[in-house]
């Protein structure tokens, strides 16, 4: 299957990002907008661990590690695509550093009380870039380059010491299909003891159409919720979906150290992961498998019946997932194909959709799990000086 090299953000963010001026908002003002912080009460989950000695690999458009929220959190990491935007360029690591930021973002300023703070924020990221910024003159490219940069990434970050694999990325476009190659991956870094989370999506209001990686078997998949804990109206409804995490109003950081507000389900699967890296640290011997029904059974505002394909199981609640761990014994389960097509009513009647041209270009990515970025400043951040 081919796969496009930054589809999935050329797709969703039409148009250039625009920078707009924003009304007196500090540093310190980030924090208090950062909802999901409260909703998942990660007070409460961070008296067990913050993270420390977990590693989660982000495979998207690069991490910026000179970004003050993320310094000292970002390991070197492997470049899959090996060309395009470079570091300084404006679309260089946009879409990998807010995910990042998400995941173990720890502040800055005095005891880290500025900035955009992490699920785990003592937790290392080890970024592999698999696909390209909206905006990089270089997907063209892309159309004459073959490989195979998601599983040759998944397959790497398994390698190299990921204890958790975050996918915020995806391919639901009309062509989408199971990519064999993809498939191996994934199921190679479960084996490994890897726990690998996507997200399930943006389609919602398209058809929800089936996304990939998202319909892999073993993967965590996440779907986006507001503030109220309702699905928000994008995040795509299929059987796949395990559980469900901040998804809109989500306050990002970006490599030009300013804020921005954003919405996606590649937000929610950052949440998860960010929620898998804690259960790691502190139980670094449970399986994925283990890891994935703790999730299932510790979370919060079940749908009616226990699950259904808009939330999954409810709202990730680290705190009381930690809790749940102590009682669970290390065992070796294994991810399973699901044997039927649906769990419970299955998505809604497919709506219109739009059909915008398809990438023919090979390399991991995709329309489906990207944050969509809103052209509004939160706080502009003071570049540190060069020594």
């Amino acid at each position: 299957m081919k796969r496009s090299a930054g589809a999935a953000l050329s797709l969703l963010l039409t148009g250039a990002l625009t920078l707009l001026p924003c009304a007196a908002a500090h540093a310190d003002g980030i924090r208090a907008q950062q909802w999901g912080l409260d909703a998942l009460r990660l007070d409460e989950a961070w008296q067990t661990t913050k993270g420390r000695g977990a590693t989660v690999a982000v495979l998207d458009t690069g991490v910026e590690d000179d970004h003050p929220d993320l310094a000292g959190n970002v390991l070197p990491g492997k470049d899959m695509i090996g060309f395009g935007a470079k570091r300084g360029d404006r679309s260089w690591a946009r879409h990998g550093t807010a995910m990042a930021g998400i995941i173990a973002g720890h502040g800055h300023g005095p005891g880290g009380s500025a900035g955009v703070m992490g699920v785990a924020p003592e937790a290392k990221i080890l970024p592999v870039r698999v696909i390209l910024e909206d905006g990089d003159p270089a997907r063209t490219q892309a159309r004459t380059v073959r490989g195979n940069a998601l599983a040759d990434g998944i397959r790497w970050a398994a390698d190299h010491g990921a204890d958790v694999i975050n996918l915020s990325l995806g391919d639901d476009s009309n062509s989408a299909h199971p990519e064999p190659s993809e498939d191996e991956a994934v199921q190679y870094a479960l084996k490994k003891g890897v726990v690998v989370v996507a997200s399930a999506g943006n389609g919602g209001d398209k058809g929800d159409h089936i996304s990939y990686p998202a319909a892999y078997p073993g993967v965590i998949v996440a779907t986006a919720v507001d503030r109220y804990g309702t699905r928000a109206s994008f995040s795509t409804r299929r059987w796949y979906a395990t559980v469900s995490a901040p998804g809109v109003d989500v306050v990002i950081a970006d490599p030009d150290h300013k804020y921005y507000d954003g919405w996606g389900t590649s937000a929610a699967s950052a949440f998860v992961s960010g929620a898998a890296a804690l259960v790691k640290a502190a139980h670094p011997t449970l399986s994925p498998a283990q890891i994935k029904k703790l999730l299932e059974d510790t979370a919060e505002d079940a749908p009616v019946g226990g699950r259904d394909d808009s939330r999954g199981f409810g709202m990730i609640d680290p705190a009381a997932a930690l809790k749940a761990a102590d009682r669970i014994r290390p065992q070796s389960l294994h991810a399973a194909s699901y044997a039927k097509k649906y769990f419970g009513a299955g998505p809604d009647a497919p709506r219109a959709t739009s059909s915008p041209a398809d990438w023919a270009g090979p390399l991991a990515g995709g329309t489906g799990g990207v944050l969509l970025v809103a052209g509004v400043v939160l706080w502009r951040g003071r570049r540190r000086s060069a020594a």
